[in-house]
C-alpha cells in the first residue's frame, strides 16, 4: 500500500439486539448517555466472518464458524509446520501474516502456554466502536420455556426468561488503514478492497435469534483514499467531515434512515467513494 485509507459505515438496527453486554444481562450495549453501542471487537468479528465466507484464511475463528477442525488458536498455529519450529520472531511474523488475512489486517499476539517464542503483530486496520446518533429505546420482554430440558417424571413449570432488543437505531463507526503498519505485515491494496467488500456486506450470514434476518442493514460505506502514505489530512479531520443527525421535528430515535440527515463536508483534494450497503 502506498496510499492511506480512511473509512466509515452507517447501519441501522430495527427490533434487534446488535451487541449484547454480558455484564448487563446481555442487554444491548449502551453508553451512560443512552447511546447504543456496538464494540469494535464485535465489528471485527463480523468482518472476519465475511472474509471467511469470501474464502480467506482466518486465524481467529469463532467456534460455530470453524472451517479447519482446530479447537484452539495454539492448535491452529502449530498446524503450520513452518511456525511450529520457527524460533526467529521476524520470520515467524512474516509467515503468520502470509498465512492468515486477519493477522496481517488486525494484528495478533502469539503467546501460548508452553511456547518459548512470543510474537506480537501490530496490524494496519483499526476500527472504532459504533455508536447511535441519538439515545435508543431498549425493550425487555419475558419469554417462557415449557419443554423439559432433560427427562423428568412430570412436566416442569414454565421457566421464565428474558429477551432484549432496541426498537430502532442508526449506528455510525469509523476506521483507518495505516500504510506504515501495512508494510510490516504485507497488507496490500487488494487486501484493502476485500475489507471494503466485507464492510458493504457486513450483515450477510449473520442472522440469529437476537438479530433476525433483515433487522440489521448496512446503509452506506464511505471510503477515502489519500494520495500519499501519510495522508493529506488526519484521520480525525476526515472522520469529522461526515455528520449524521436526526431531522428537526422527528421524534427520537425515528423509525427509518430517512428520518436522518447525512452531511458530507468536502475536503479539497480528497475524493470519497460512497457505496450503498448490500
Amino acid at each position: 500500500m502506498n496510499k492511506k485509507i480512511d473509512f466509515a459505515g452507517i447501519f441501522t438496527v430495527e427490533h434487534a439486539n446488535p451487541n449484547g453486554d454480558p455484564l448487563n444481562g446481555n442487554r444491548p450495549r449502551e453508553t451512560y448517555e443512552g447511546l447504543g453501542e456496538v464494540s469494535d471487537v464485535c465489528l471485527k468479528r463480523k468482518i472476519r466472518n465475511r472474509l471467511q465466507d469470501m474464502g480467506e484464511c482466518i486465524f481467529v475463528q469463532s467456534e460455530d464458524r470453524c472451517d479447519d477442525g482446530y479447537t484452539s488458536l495454539k492448535e491452529r498455529k502449530e498446524a503450520v509446520p513452518e511456525l511450529k519450529k520457527e524460533k526467529d520472531k521476524d520470520k515467524f511474523k512474516k509467515k503468520a501474516c502470509e498465512q492468515w488475512f486477519d493477522v496481517r489486517a488486525f494484528g495478533q499476539v502469539f503467546a501460548f502456554k508452553g511456547d518459548d517464542l512470543s510474537v506480537g503483530v501490530r496490524g494496519p486496520v483499526t476500527i472504532q466502536p459504533a455508536f447511535t446518533v441519538v439515545p435508543v429505546n431498549s425493550v425487555t420482554i419475558q419469554i417462557t420455556k415449557s419443554v423439559n430440558s432433560v427427562k423428568a417424571e412430570k412436566k416442569s413449570s414454565d421457566t421464565m426468561g428474558s429477551k432484549h432488543r432496541i426498537d430502532f437505531g442508526v449506528y455510525v463507526f469509523y476506521g483507518s488503514i495505516n500504510c506504515q503498519l501495512a508494510e510490516g505485515t504485507g497488507f496490500s491494496d487488494a487486501d484493502a478492497e476485500k475489507i471494503k467488500e466485507a464492510l458493504i456486506t457486513l450483515f450477510e450470514n449473520d442472522a440469529s435469534s437476537a438479530r433476525p434476518e433483515g433487522s440489521m442493514e448496512m446503509q452506506k460505506v464511505y471510503w477515502w483514499q489519500h494520495d500519499c502514505k501519510a495522508g493529506q489530512y488526519s484521520s480525525a479531520k476526515v472522520h469529522h467531515s461526515l455528520k449524521v443527525s436526526l431531522k428537526d421535528g422527528v421524534d427520537s430515535p425515528g423509525t427509518s434512515i430517512n428520518d436522518y440527515n447525512i452531511e458530507l463536508k468536502e475536503l479539497p483534494g480528497l475524493k470519497v467513494e460512497v457505496i450503498e450497503g448490500k
